[in-house]
């Protein structure tokens, strides 16, 4: 799966996995562990494109020409048939809707294989992805991670950031509480994990990426109640994105020893959320 002069141009390179189980990334499946129901608290301190035109994806809804990407002309909900149905352990992502930012209006659309794939596996292959996210190939290696969490329990959900109706960027929301990185760190019941994929070069390196780490670490904690924490575990090595956490409001709490790297253990929490 996938630090700081807080600059504009933190983000010069993509956002990386953590990979906290033997080279693997969050999953879906395996053993499920029973969500808490108490309310997270975080008082102390722990371990704890726009894409070129010809490359967007924009499909058009059955009888109503919609496009299939929320856009900030028109709704902002994706149409009902390009929506997941089944629950996720996430407080329902794909419900959490549109959220403003400096850069416009944003929202984390839930992965449809028959739709998105193509798109995914298009940023995968690039270099500089490769390098971090470790997915190049065909379109079934790219399909594969994706449908560990699809068909797994919602622990982990994949989605598309939609920026002003392009689909710019991919990113991995999940349970960390649930995935092997709690066996890393003093895990908190319902604590949010985040990755992110910059998807086209010319958004990277601009700031754009910061940006948006603080607009969803927020909506996680404004839709997800429980969760007192959102946390991300970049590769020390990957500076650009260590300082783009900071940007973003995000605490260095620790570095922590993975499987296939050492990582920077970066926590937003929700009493500090105002402060940072």
């Amino acid at each position: 799966m996938s630090a700081t002069d807080a600059h504009a141009d933190a983000d010069s390179v993509p956002f990386a996995p953590a990979e906290t189980d033997a080279g693997n990334r969050p999953q879906t499946n395996g053993d499920s562990a029973t969500p808490a129901t108490d309310r997270g608290t975080d008082t102390e301190d722990t371990l704890d494109l726009r894409l070129p035109a010809e490359l967007l994806v924009l499909l058009e809804t059955e009888g109503t020409g919609a496009s299939a990407y929320p856009s900030c002309g028109g709704s902002v909900t994706p149409p009902t048939e390009l929506t997941p149905t089944r629950d996720d352990l996430l407080d329902h992502i794909a419900d959490w809707g549109p959220v403003t930012t400096p850069a416009g209006v944003f929202q984390l659309v839930p992965v449809r294989v028959e739709r998105d794939l193509p798109l995914v596996c298009r940023w995968m292959n690039d270099p500089a992805v490769t390098a971090f996210w470790e997915l190049a190939g065909p379109q079934n290696v790219t399909e594969d991670h994706l449908q560990s969490q699809l068909t797994g329990d919602g622990r982990s959900v994949p989605c598309l950031g939609v920026l002003e109706g392009a689909p710019m960027s991919y990113w991995e929301i999940y349970r960390a509480d649930l995935d092997p990185l709690a066996r890393h760190y003093p895990a908190r019941p319902h604590d949010t994990g985040i990755h992110l994929l910059i998807g086209a070069v010319p958004d990277r390196g601009r700031g754009l990426g910061s940006t948006l780490l603080r607009a969803v670490a927020d909506l996680a904690l404004d839709k997800r109640p429980a969760c007192a924490r959102v946390v991300a575990e970049p590769d020390l090595r990957n500076i650009p994105s260590v300082t783009a956490f900071l940007s973003a409001g995000f605490r260095f709490s620790a570095e922590i020893a993975l499987p296939a790297k050492r990582a920077a253990l970066m926590v937003r929490d929700r009493s500090l959320r105002d402060l940072l």
